[in-house]
């Protein structure tokens, strides 16, 4: 049996799991990041590594992005202020002595997700997460396609609203500042709406706000728009839609693939297919096992 360590930094938190050359995840554990303090991580990371004391083939780690893949190196991401310019890949492989592969959590997804998950036996498949922020990832005949600097996919700041909503660093009217979740949550509260999340907003709609009703109208439109695009672009054998808002909103995906049929040349509408991601929150964790184990080939 062959073993890989999967590593999912977050901005909250950073989880490690030992996954077997099965794809199961043997064991798990979470941890508070320290945004400020890369090393303190990874001294982390280390003490639970150690603890799993099985023979170890590599590491697949994900961290939040702007990431360089091709140097492994974390740029600039907004919620690990203290992570800017780390060289991440090298730290590690450093520290453990073992090969080490760096993805965005949506590229590993993507990578689970056809592997063992909702676009298995797929030539291509497009992946999104719709959650917290917006994420993407794209796998073509088993491979995550990264482009020629390692920044494909990268969609969260792609401007689908001109001079449309604001959020952080992002574009105005960028994708991830209309429909992720924090988007939705933060117009809402900017119509005087109480609420948590974007199933609150959701809820609201449901009951006939109009402006709840606009603002989920709002992100399922421009989402749709953005991978009608992506269709032109890739022309993807499936694209699977992951995250809390596209997961827990009831009728999200099915409206979603409703106007991206709209959108597109007629005669592609019988190719259009947009389904729910089957792995959860562990697909990033697959898939990051699926890196490692497949480099080690």
């Amino acid at each position: 049996m062959k073993y890989a360590i999967s590593i999912d930094i977050g901005g909250t938190n950073t989880r490690v799991a030992l996954v077997d050359d099965s794809l199961k995840i043997v064991d798990k554990q979470t941890f508070a990041t320290h945004a400020n303090n890369p090393q303190s991580t990874l001294d982390h990371i280390k003490v639970i590594i150690d603890s799993f004391a099985k023979p170890l083939i590599g590491i697949g780690i994900s961290c939040p992005g702007p990431l360089d893949l091709r140097q492994g190196v974390v740029l600039t991401p907004p919620n690990l202020p203290g992570w800017h310019m780390y060289p991440l890949v090298k730290s590690l492989k450093d520290m453990m002595q073992l090969p080490v592969f760096l993805e965005n959590d949506a590229n590993l997804a993507a990578l689970a997700e056809s592997t063992v998950g909702a676009g298995v036996d797929q030539k291509i498949v497009q992946y999104l997460t719709v959650s917290t922020g917006i994420g993407g990832g794209c796998v073509v005949d088993g491979d995550i396609y990264t482009g020629a600097h390692g920044f494909a996919q990268e969609i969260a700041n792609v401007v689908v609203w001109p001079n449309g909503p604001i959020m952080n660093d992002l574009k105005p009217g960028a994708l991830e500042a209309v429909s992720s979740g924090t988007a939705i949550t933060y117009r809402a509260k900017a119509f005087g709406m109480n609420v948590d999340h974007a199933g609150d907003v959701n809820d609201l709609a449901k009951a006939g706000n109009v402006d709840a009703e606009a603002i989920i109208n709002d992100a399922k439109v421009y989402l749709a728009n953005a991978i009608a695009a992506l269709y032109a672009f890739n022309d993807p054998s499936i694209v699977v839609l992951g995250g809390s808002v596209a997961l827990k909103i009831e009728g999200f995906i099915e409206d979603v693939e409703k106007h991206v049929k709209s959108n597109v040349y007629d005669v592609l509408r019988g190719s259009i297919r947009i389904v729910p991601a089957s792995l959860n929150d562990d697909s990033g964790l697959i898939g990051g096992a699926i890196l490692a184990l497949k480099h080690k080939k």
